[in-house]
């Protein structure tokens, strides 16, 4: 097996050539507008009443703005004409926000009685916003990581494209196949990851193992204590937007967020192996072994950690509103953590078994290797 080879070298050239073509993409997308069929407009004043102050039951302070728009449209059959538009917003800005001068926006035009033209605001333009965020990733990954960051940049372009099949492939079959589907994209982010990171190569083949072997086994646990309690106390009923039926899609989002933590251990453990065995080739299976579960004990707690904050941040939001309105501390977790404390627990029970998978898998490939 061989490794896939930095046959070139990411130059400065090319990384000027990128910054630059995405400087020229920055600008097109502020000069747009034409490409859409929604009315676009650009803000070119922005006035602002009198905050009002609002109490509501529960002794929370807000207040509310109204802003007044004068906005020029940029497309459409009511091209560069100027219209008035109404916005208010609040300071928490929890189903509103305040709009500046020089900012692009959706807007939903129609005439009145009168003819005369009435505006509301439907949406902000972020395209720009977008491209911008994009360039700056990727003209970090190719300044810092070269051919590395190249090979990063097409792995998260093609998983991408596996995860739009997979959802294109779950809608067309009605939800009636959710685990199979995104069972075999696990085994496909992982394949696809490794080989474009790793190369073609014996630490490219353990380390799919062990992150195969970890998220495999974390999910198996899951599903004997989710039968063995019959889902007491998982009110998978607060998921979000879901039109199937929902456990079947909370077992997927466990799989595929445990995967990248597995896969991230298994990776840091089985290279640290494969450099150590390589420094020192005398050094028994036991040894390489205990090695191994060394490495994986000091990175353990800071990936279990990191993962329990992801799922815990994407609901503190949601936490803070519903005690802000009188609900108990037992009932806001159930109702907005509860889900994200168990993929957590499922993420980290992964972690845990890739430590010895990795750490059997690579010594016993290195001193099978040593034998031949």
């Amino acid at each position: 097996m061989s490794k896939v080879q930095p046959r070139y070298q990411v130059s400065w050239f090319t990384i000027l050539f990128v910054i630059v073509i995405g400087g020229l993409l920055c600008f097109a997308t502020q000069h747009n507008a034409a490409l859409y069929k929604a009315p676009v407009g650009q803000i070119i004043k922005v006035t602002n009443e009198k905050r009002i102050k609002q109490v509501d039951n529960f002794h929370n302070h807000d207040y509310s703005q109204k802003q007044i728009l004068k906005v020029r449209v940029l497309n459409g059959q009511y091209r560069n004409k100027t219209l008035n538009v109404q916005n208010t917003f609040s300071a928490s800005n929890a189903m509103d926000q305040a709009y500046r001068k020089n900012q692009q926006i959706f807007l939903a035009v129609q005439k009145k009685s009168d003819h005369k033209l009435q505006a509301t605001i439907t949406d902000l333009k972020r395209d720009t916003s977008i491209v911008f965020l994009s360039l700056l990733a990727i003209s970090l990954l190719l300044l810092t990581m070269k051919f590395s960051g190249f090979m990063a940049l097409l792995s998260v372009l093609l998983n991408g494209v596996l995860f739009f099949l997979a959802i294109k492939l779950d809608v067309l079959l009605q939800g009636t196949n959710v685990l199979e589907i995104f069972g075999v994209l696990a085994f496909g982010f992982a394949g696809l990851t490794l080989f474009l990171v790793l190369g073609k190569t014996k630490q490219m083949v353990v380390t799919f193992g062990a992150t195969i072997l970890g998220t495999l086994g974390s999910v198996l646990v899951t599903l004997i204590v989710l039968n063995l309690t019959h889902d007491q106390g998982l009110h998978f009923e607060t998921m979000e937007y879901v039109t199937q039926s929902p456990k079947p899609v909370f077992i997927a989002e466990t799989i595929l967020g445990s995967l990248g933590a597995v896969m991230d251990e298994s990776t840091d453990i089985i290279s640290s192996l494969f450099a150590v065995h390589r420094e020192t080739p005398d050094l028994t299976r036991r040894q390489l072994f205990l090695s191994g579960r060394e490495i994986g004990k000091s990175i353990m707690g800071p990936l279990i950690n990191v993962l329990f904050l992801i799922f815990m941040a994407d609901t503190f939001a949601m936490m803070v509103l519903y005690l802000r309105n009188g609900d108990s501390w037992d009932y806001a977790f159930t109702m907005n953590m509860s889900l994200g404390m168990v993929q957590s627990l499922v993420s980290g029970i992964g972690i845990v078994l890739a430590i010895p998978a990795a750490s059997w898998f690579a010594s016993s490939l290195l001193k099978r290797g040593d034998r031949s």
